[in-house]
C-alpha cells in the first residue's frame, strides 16, 4: 500500500475536473431546469404553489438574477447589487428568451474567468463571502435545489418531471 505522501507531483497537478468541464456540468443542470420550466403549464408558472413556497416563475427570477451576474462578477471581479425583481414579462416563453440569453451571458463570461479566481476569496453580490468556487457551487446548488421544488410542484399537478440525471 502506498504512503500518502508518496503521491508523484504529477499526480498533485491534475484536477478534478477542468474550467471546461465544470461549465459543461453547469450548463447541464442549467440545460435540465430549462425543461423543467417547458414542462409547466403556463398558468401554473405564475401561480401554483405549496406550503407557502413561491411560485417556480419567481424563484426563476431568483436564479437568472445569479446565474450570468454571477459569472460576469467571477470574470471581472465586479458584482453588481442581486436584483430579483426583474422583470421577466407575463408568458413562457418570455421566461425561456431570458434564460436563452442568461445561459449565453455565461458562456460569454466564463472564457474571461482567470482561473486562479476560483481560488480567491470574493465578496459575491456585496453580500457573499468565500471562495470563487464556492460561491459557484452555490449558484448551482441553489438551482438544483428550486428545481427540485418545482418537481414537486409538477408532480403535484399530475406531470412527470423531466428526468434529473439527463443534463
Amino acid at each position: 500500500m502506498k504512503d500518502s505522501n508518496s503521491v508523484t507531483s504529477a499526480t498533485k497537478s491534475v484536477p478534478v475536473m477542468t474550467q471546461q468541464q465544470l461549465l459543461e456540468h453547469w450548463q447541464g443542470h442549467r440545460a435540465l431546469t430549462r425543461r423543467v420550466i417547458e414542462a409547466f403549464p403556463e398558468d401554473e408558472l405564475f401561480s401554483f404553489s405549496i406550503g407557502g413556497m413561491r411560485p417556480f416563475a419567481i424563484m426563476i427570477k431568483e436564479l437568472i438574477a445569479i446565474a450570468a451576474p454571477g459569472a460576469k462578477g467571477l470574470a471581472t471581479d465586479t458584482w453588481e447589487q442581486l436584483d430579483e425583481e426583474i422583470d421577466l414579462g407575463q408568458s413562457k416563453s418570455e421566461i425561456l428568451s431570458f434564460w436563452d440569453k442568461a445561459t449565453e451571458d455565461i458562456n460569454y463570461w466564463w472564457s474571461q474567468i482567470p482561473l486562479e479566481r476560483f481560488q480567491e476569496d470574493v465578496l459575491a453580490f456585496g453580500m457573499y463571502q468565500n471562495k470563487g468556487y464556492c460561491n459557484l457551487l452555490y449558484f448551482i446548488d441553489n438551482e438544483i435545489h428550486h428545481r427540485a421544488q418545482a418537481y414537486v410542484y409538477l408532480r403535484s399537478l399530475g406531470i412527470e418531471p423531466p428526468a434529473f440525471w439527463e443534463r
